[in-house]
């Protein structure tokens, strides 16, 4: 009896569809952290950005104070499936407009 077994070259055989793959993954875990601090009052109008690498967020951008980046950091981790949060979310000065 002989039972096929697919070479690493061979791309005949069909993917799992059922299984996101890791990029897709990663997509759907930004659009559901980005939701979320769409949706808080702290953070709604902050200029956060949401980019998540192997299901670790990165929140980048300014925000306008400690309080807005905190919540945006608790944000992330609450999301299921994230395994980090880097938050780098830097302070706007005072003064000085937020790019």
């Amino acid at each position: 009896m002989v039972i096929p077994w697919p070479s690493p070259d061979d791309h005949s055989w069909p993917a799992e569809p059922d299984r996101p793959g890791p990029a897709d993954e990663d997509a759907r875990l930004a659009a559901v952290v980005a939701r979320r601090l769409g949706g808080d009052p702290t953070v709604r109008h902050e200029r956060v950005r949401v980019s998540v690498q192997n299901r670790v967020v990165i929140l980048t951008g300014t925000v306008a104070d400690p309080r807005a980046r905190r919540a945006a950091g608790e944000l992330a981790w609450e999301v299921t499936d994230v395994v980090d949060v880097c938050n780098v979310l830097r302070l706007a000065e005072p003064g000085r407009p937020r790019r």
